[in-house]
């Protein structure tokens, strides 16, 4: 079945272009929340495992012994996951530009959350990246592709 006369996409293909439109914004940001949410816990009970000389477990044992590490190590794991997972459908020079969110969330988790102090220079190269993250966020049209599997002749294409 050929383009209909007004040149229009079919609506199958309409309706999985947004799918996988969609599919990318929830991988991105899942990404992005495992990565500060990940880091947030992990720097959080970094922190808190404390040792003293007088402890009977060796001081490269005792984050482990924490159970905030144990949750953040497991939020980086699907981190990980997901941004594997988004790599494989999307473009890396989408990717890393969109998911570089996340850096500036750990600054604000850091700053709000931690209680860390964060100067102007540092909030100021954070909206930097939230700049670079926008413009780049208006590409994802252009930077999901579809699975061989799911291309008509088989070859792997890009949705325009």
């Amino acid at each position: 079945m050929g383009k209909p006369l007004d040149g229009a996409a079919p609506p199958t293909a309409t309706r999985s272009h947004a799918g996988r439109v969609w599919k990318t914004a929830l991988f991105a940001a899942l990404v992005i929340f495992a990565n500060v949410a990940g880091n947030a816990f992990l720097s959080w009970g970094m922190k808190r495992a404390h040792v003293d000389a007088a402890s009977a477990i060796p001081a490269f044992l005792a984050p482990f012994l924490v159970p905030s590490v144990w949750l953040g190590i497991a939020l980086l794991i699907v981190w990980m996951l997901s941004r594997m997972t988004l790599l494989s459908w999307a473009d890396l020079s989408f990717v890393v530009p969109v998911t570089s969110l996340g850096y500036v969330l750990n600054v604000a988790a850091g700053a709000f959350l931690l209680g860390e102090a964060v100067d102007g220079k540092r909030w100021l190269g954070a909206m930097l990246i939230v700049a670079g993250s926008v413009v780049t966020g208006l590409t994802i049209h252009d930077q999901t592709h579809v699975h061989p599997a799911e291309s008509p002749s088989g070859t792997r294409e890009r949705n325009r």
